[in-house]
């Protein structure tokens, strides 16, 4: 591989930063609905986030395709050094962080993923090698998982705390105050940067750069996929259980822990701990398990899996099934992502690669927000209503099986560039 040092500064930059990015996701919606008592607030809030992204997402695929893959990481880990920064800075002043800048923070890191993730498969595509597409899929998701493992870990001990003794040993860490936890992702982006900012690489293929209005290169994505309705079938049908990963992160686990379990902040971050555990061995394993098998066939035989998943835990009242559940869907989506990824780079250029993911990635926030704005009613935050939003997954899911069940073997079959 001609560009493995530049690859593994990527994947370490990027681990880095997602780290302390992955504590504090975790840590601002336990703190909407523990420690402020108003989950279905910031569920709203993060529904309209979402909702905003949904444009962001469109323009940011055309800047993706039109700048230095690299110079975008440097700009993004720049601004997101400044903004956290500051926001803790804020707290330290003020004594605590504000709860506006505490949805601010929540907010900007969801726009910071619509640029982010986009922009690090495009750039992984650019410096490899075709026939290491796979591969190089898997190490993302190998290196992103692990990051996850070690943050929930984290969040475990600095959003409740530790007080262990086995026997003479005493460990105690008192938890953290949010202004804390903001100050150190900050920091972890100007590291980062200066891992990027060493990056030197050769692209695998010549970069075609369009030059023309952002509206323009919007629409060349959409006509690419309009021209092949295949892709346009598969990319939005397997992208539906990364909705509900992201709605169960930040909305449902939250809610339903606090409401239906009853358990505490140490549950949630244990379950993301499992979650990250479960898409990593789904990096080192999927790619091995389904060898022998097309990517079409993999990703129905994983969402089959989250439909499974998604219904013993409305069915259930059990914090050791969440924890399996929650391994399940773990393995589930981040094997449907490599597989689904390693099947759009070999179906789509790498000079529109960016503009076709935007189309997907807009399609997704659109639902996605639709499902957060329904889960945002106070109906949800009762008792053990949360359930019904697992049935609703489910339903979901079953939904998006039935056009990859149904092009089967034309999307097996497709051969086109």
């Amino acid at each position: 591989m001609k560009n493995k040092k530049a690859l593994i500064l990527l994947l370490s930059a990027n681990a880095i930063s997602h780290f302390a990015q992955g504590i504090s996701m975790l840590a601002i919606p336990w703190y909407f609905t523990k420690i402020v008592g108003d989950p279905s607030t910031f569920t709203l809030i993060y529904a309209i986030a979402t909702f905003i992204t949904l444009f962001w997402g469109l323009y940011a695929g055309a800047l993706i395709d039109r700048f230095p893959r690299k110079n975008i990481f440097l700009t993004i880990c720049a601004i997101s050094f400044v903004v956290l920064v500051s926001v803790a800075a804020a707290g330290y002043l003020k004594g605590q962080v504000p709860l506006l800048l505490v949805a601010f923070v929540f907010c900007f890191t969801l726009f910071n993923y619509n640029i982010h993730y986009p922009t690090l498969y495009a750039f992984g595509q650019e410096i490899t090698e075709k026939h290491l597409y796979s591969k190089t899929n898997s190490l993302l998701e190998i290196m992103g998982q692990a990051t996850n493992v070690l943050s929930g870990a984290g969040a475990v001990m600095l959003i409740e705390g530790i007080d262990l003794s086995i026997g003479s040993y005493h460990l105690q860490i008192e938890p953290w105050p949010i202004k804390r936890i903001f100050l150190m992702d900050g920091m972890t982006y100007l590291l980062a940067m200066t891992l990027i900012y060493f990056i030197k690489y050769i692209p695998t293929t010549p970069k075609k750069i369009s030059t023309e209005p952002i509206a323009v290169r919007l629409k060349e994505g959409l006509q690419y996929l309009k021209n092949r309705p295949l892709l346009f079938y598969f990319g939005n049908a397997s992208f539906t259980v990364f909705i509900f990963v992201l709605v169960s992160t930040h909305v449902l686990w939250p809610i339903y822990i606090d409401q239906h379990l009853e358990a505490a902040g140490d549950v949630y971050a244990t379950t993301k701990v499992h979650y990250a555990i479960g898409a990593l061995l789904a990096g080192f394993f999927v790619s091995r398990v389904f060898r022998n098998q097309n990517s079409v066939y993999s990703i129905i035989a994983l969402m089959l899996l989250a439909l499974i998943g998604f219904e013993v835990l409305a069915l259930s009242q059990n914090i050791y099934l969440l924890f399996a559940f929650a391994l399940g869907l773990g393995i589930a989506n981040a094997g449907i992502r490599i597989q689904r990824i390693t099947y759009l780079f070999n179906h789509i250029p790498n000079h529109i690669i960016g503009r076709t993911n935007s189309v997907f990635q807009s399609i997704n926030i659109l639902l996605r927000s639709i499902f957060i704005g329904l889960f945002s009613l106070s109906f949800f935050s009762k008792g053990s209503n949360i359930t019904w939003a697992f049935h609703l997954a489910a339903i979901a899911t079953i939904i998006s099986l039935i056009p990859l069940f149904w092009h089967y073997r034309k999307l097996r079959n497709l051969t086109f560039k």
